[in-house]
């Protein structure tokens, strides 16, 4: 007997789909994901042993599953953490409407360019230089709580006062300089570390913070190596590499931070 399939049954099906594609973009390549993996596993024998109707050990793993599903939020705290930021991430880009516009009156983005412009010129100098550096770019998502162990600077954003941060015998040029409402926020900031640990060995602590950063917030990173001088710009846990001056003043204009 054939079982009748409806429009709902296949959005149904579409949806789970959907929801573990994401899941597994996220959990791949970290730790996360040989847990995954092995909950899968357990949950499938569950399934046989219940469709054979093995009652003590279906219930014996049934009890274990349903305890496990706190455990799980815990272990995957972070991983749900993303999830949920790519989708808010993914809303906000489609939105025309800012509440930060609406409650600040900010004007249209006319000075976008030269802020951007003024980004571009530091990291290219910085690059051609070996200068490490770490440029964190807010977007909906507030700082604030990134800088409490650094300095707090308020300042214009100049190609200048950046290269000046991140110059070698500075006290401020360990660390991520954090921009946010057209001002470098603060300088100096400590940034969490990835968990990912199928990254390239290329890759060095700048590079995991700045991806680790743009894991826990919607914040757009850039990167320049102090072993290679290469710009690198991070964003909801990916990395682009090996960027030209053009292509990094690009995405930040397409990004519309400003």
């Amino acid at each position: 007997m054939l079982v009748p399939i409806t429009v709902l049954d296949i959005i149904d099906i579409g949806l789970v789909a959907f929801i573990m594609f994401q899941l597994y973009r996220i959990i791949k390549g970290t730790a996360a994901m040989s847990i995954f993996i092995a909950v899968f596993l357990i949950y499938l024998f569950w399934l046989i042993v219940k469709a054979l109707n093995m009652e003590l050990a279906s219930s014996l793993i049934g009890q274990v599953i349903g305890v496990g599903v706190i455990a799980l939020i815990v272990v995957f705290q972070q991983e749900v953490r993303r999830f949920l930021l790519m989708i808010g991430n993914r809303y906000i880009k489609n939105t025309r409407f800012s509440f930060k516009r609406f409650l600040t009156n900010a004007e249209d983005d006319h000075i976008g360019p030269a802020i951007v412009n003024e980004i571009v010129m530091a990291s290219e100098s910085m690059s051609s230089k070996k200068t490490g550096a770490l440029i964190v770019i807010g977007r909906q998502g507030g700082l604030a709580s990134y800088t409490e162990e650094g300095q707090i600077l308020k300042a214009q954003i100049s190609a200048k006062l950046l290269e000046s941060i991140f110059f070698k015998n500075t006290p401020l040029h360990d660390g991520a300089v954090l921009i946010e409402d057209r001002l470098i926020l603060a300088a100096r900031c400590p940034l969490p570390v990835t968990d990912q640990f199928k990254l390239p060995t290329n890759l060095g602590m700048r590079h995991r913070a700045a991806i680790g950063m743009s894991e826990h917030t919607d914040a757009l990173v850039v990167v320049v190596s102090e072993e290679t001088g290469r710009i690198s710009v991070a964003e909801s846990g990916t990395i682009r590499e090996n960027l030209k001056p053009n292509e990094l003043r690009n995405i930040l204009l397409m990004e519309k931070v400003w």
